[in-house]
């Protein structure tokens, strides 16, 4: 009853036609972001905020990703 709440992620899914899997890294911090940019405008949608190996490998499995099709931009 008093307990925290999991927070609930919905999951939308990507079109791997029109969208590739992208982490966003500072160069100066070293935050990063995993989410989906465009190849058609280049925008990028922000999924989820990276911290440590188990928020990527959530996001690979989460998405259904390949680590291998996974890109890195600075």
């Amino acid at each position: 009853m008093f307990g925290k709440k999991k927070k609930q992620f919905e999951v939308t899914p990507y079109d791997k036609t029109k969208e590739r899997p992208i982490i966003r890294a500072s160069i100066c911090n070293g935050e990063q972001v995993a989410g989906f940019k465009s190849l058609e405008d280049s925008s990028f949608r922000e999924v989820m905020f990276i911290r440590d190996n188990k928020d990527l490998y959530e996001f690979l499995e989460r998405y259904a990703v390949d680590e291998k099709d996974l890109k890195k931009e600075y």
